[in-house]
């Protein structure tokens, strides 16, 4: 078994694959799209804005998939995972402004939100916890469970479809160990002040958690800037990868105060075994050394390589775009749109002037009343039971928008 610069990896045999083949690197973007970008993703039966539920999957994507499935078909020469992986986390550390370093990969992002409560001890180091109903609805059994288990737990109630800074200043107290949020709510996608949450909250000894799910490729973000502690996502929605990878990122100088609790292959940056033949001899069944990096601390098992594959070129995409001049792109339809929706008499509960690509309406029986109407029409949106949302995404135009007010009936 061999090491791989800062880390262990049961393909060592691979190291020296290579680059990319000519054809591949052909393939990545070389040029900025025009936005809407439709040529980069395959034809649809209708008209799709329900990229917040789960994005297309660009052409180009699904390109890089084939050439990993084709290589583990044939099993001819070798993938060249590793400079995938490296790739792939390098690209994402671009798009938030952190250091590779800094990132680990995960499952989804309730599992980097897992990671997290178990690196600060919690709940047996007790301290309270700040969080809002705006925070992802999958994170409220994982906080009123930690509130039963003894955290002094304070919830945050929005009004008028925001969490005033002001209920921050007032639920931060001494004794605070972290406050949880969304950047970008999934509900209404209501986007945080986080770099004045983190002020407050740093202030008062308290660490702050982003879920960044619907952050990640729609807005800009910036780590340092903002100076969250930590935050995580999956892929499959907006980086435009799959279900099953996304990322940790965990600020540099909190590795040495936080509890490691789990103990891994893949956190390896050295092993070397004394039970095998031929094995030199030691007092140790083997000789480990972990990594200093934030997959040091917090890597699991194995990961998607299929994933690794697409996210290898839709970050690339994603930022040869620019975050920026996509959520410039979306303005004009937002606009567009909420002026659909208020013209029907639906109830818009996304704050007025929002800038990210969620806009939702509270609505009684929204999915028993719109389901076959839309289904008719030919146009997907996220329908719930008493709301719906709509996410407009990089290939969408004002006819789309047009295409969902039309098939709306009034409120």
């Amino acid at each position: 078994m061999t090491s791989r610069g800062k880390g262990m990896t049961r393909r060592g045999v691979l190291a020296g694959a290579g680059a990319m083949p000519v054809a591949a690197q052909a393939a990545r973007l070389e040029v900025r799209a025009t936005l809407p970008d439709k040529a980069a993703f395959a034809p649809m039966a209708g008209t799709y804005l329900d990229s917040g539920t789960m994005h297309p999957i660009p052409l180009g994507a699904r390109a890089a998939v084939q050439r990993y499935l084709d290589q583990r078909t044939s099993m001819d020469d070798h993938y060249p995972t590793d400079d995938v992986e490296a790739r792939v986390k390098a690209n994402f550390a671009r798009l938030i402004n952190a250091a590779p370093e800094e990132l680990a990969f995960v499952q989804s992002t309730t599992a980097g939100e897992q990671l997290v409560i178990e690196a600060l001890d919690l709940p047996r180091a007790g301290g309270r916890i700040v969080t809002d109903t705006l925070h992802f609805f999958g994170s409220f059994y994982l906080y009123e469970e930690l509130a039963k288990r003894g955290m002094d737990l304070a919830w945050l109630r929005p009004e008028g479809g925001r969490i005033a800074v002001e209920a921050f200043e007032k639920a931060i107290t001494p004794g605070t160990r972290l406050v949880s949020l969304s950047l970008v709510s999934t509900y209404n996608g209501f986007e945080h002040d986080l770099a004045r949450v983190c002020e407050i909250a740093h202030a008062r000894g308290a660490l702050v958690y982003a879920d960044i799910i619907h952050a990640a490729g729609t807005i800009p973000i910036d780590v340092r800037v903002s100076g969250v502690d930590f935050a995580a996502t999956a892929s499959y929605k907006w980086l435009m990868g799959d279900f099953g990878l996304g990322f940790l990122y965990v600020r540099a100088d909190l590795r040495d105060r936080l509890k490691r609790t789990r103990f891994g292959y893949y956190q390896l940056a050295g092993f070397t075994p004394h039970v095998y033949p031929f094995d030199a001899p030691g007092t140790t069944i083997a000789d480990t050394k972990p990594r200093n990096d934030m997959e040091g601390l917090f890597a699991g098992g194995t990961r998607s390589h299929a994933v690794l594959a697409q996210l290898d070129w839709s970050l690339d995409y994603l930022l040869k775009l620019g975050v920026a001049r996509m959520t410039e792109h979306r303005q004009p339809l937002l606009a567009r749109l909420r002026q659909g929706l208020a013209g029907k008499g639906y109830a818009i509960v996304t704050p007025e002037g929002s800038r990210t690509p969620l806009v939702t309406c509270a609505l009684e029986g929204a999915y028993a009343r719109l389901a076959d109407p839309l289904k008719a029409a030919k146009v997907q949106i996220t329908l719930s039971r008493n709301r719906f949302r709509v996410c407009p995404s990089v290939f969408n135009d004002a006819a789309d928008i047009d295409r969902l007010i039309a098939a709306l009936p009034p409120a």
